[in-house]
């Protein structure tokens, strides 16, 4: 069984290998390998490539429309701090949480929309360019396409090694961010990861390709919950961590492009 850097799959029931497939039959069904023997069908509806499409553009959906109602509207971008810290603490809870619950990935999907808006809206005003906001969506929705093409070819196999490969740069990372904002209350723009200078720009590509790296152990996750047979509902913890990682990659490329532009 392979893991997935994604937390939001924590609680996916998985199955055989495959690294391409993304729409195999699940096991124990119509379609399964011949003589297989694992485990029986679960109760109800299996979960579907269909599921998951849909379920994520459900989520998505909700976030940009709530991302534009807020963009669009200058007075309410003050409420992007503290719906970063509600969207957090909603991310837990969903992670943690047993049972899936389509409510409160939903509602998490409208609170990041607001974070994602309010968050645009400042660093498009503060760099003099609100363009770089619509190059940053261009720039995800081509980076998850790009991804998806990759890992429906099997242009890069999602192997053990390389899972293991890309968790470690995950953690990495997100430990130098936990090290840069401990610095920069000591030093000024602490070790300068986020200064909008060379070493910011490097690790902001850097950032940048470890988000769109994990789209693959994403879709891995997902194809191997159909394999297993998983139930229809587990389709929202697919859409809920496809999400994740489509905000981190967009809040990474907006944040490279305003350094362009001279901002921070």
């Amino acid at each position: 069984m392979r893991s997935t850097s994604n937390p939001a799959f924590r609680n996916l029931p998985v199955g055989g290998g495959g690294y391409a497939g993304f729409n195999s039959a699940p096991v124990g069904f119509p379609g399964a390998a011949p003589g297989y023997a694992g485990a029986p069908p679960i109760v109800g509806r299996p979960m579907t490539i269909d599921d998951v499409v849909t379920k994520t553009g459900i989520t998505l959906a909700i976030l940009i429309a709530t991302g534009a109602a807020t963009y669009f509207t200058p007075g309410i971008w003050g409420l992007a701090l503290p719906a970063a810290l509600i969207g957090f603490v909603l991310a837990l809870v969903i992670v943690f949480k047993k049972v899936v619950s389509p409510p409160l990935i939903l509602v998490y999907a409208a609170v990041e929309g607001v974070f994602l808006g309010g968050i645009s809206g400042v660093i498009g005003t503060a760099v003099g360019n609100p363009g770089i906001v619509f190059q940053a969506i261009a720039g995800t929705a081509l980076v998850f396409g790009g991804m998806l093409v990759v890992y429906k070819t099997g242009a890069v196999k999602v192997t053990p090694r390389f899972t293991k490969w890309l968790i470690g740069a995950m953690i990495g990372v997100v430990g130098l961010m936990l090290i840069n904002l401990i610095a920069g209350f000591f030093v000024d723009g602490g070790l300068g990861l986020r200064d909008g200078g060379p070493l910011a720009i490097l690790f902001s590509l850097v950032c940048i390709g470890i988000a769109a790296f994990s789209f693959l152990l994403d879709f891995d996750a997902a194809d191997e919950a159909i394999r297993a047979g998983a139930p229809e509902k587990t389709a929202w913890y697919i859409a809920f961590g496809l999400t994740v990682t489509l905000v981190w990659l967009y809040l990474e490329i907006l944040r490279l492009l305003s350094y362009f532009q001279g901002g921070d």
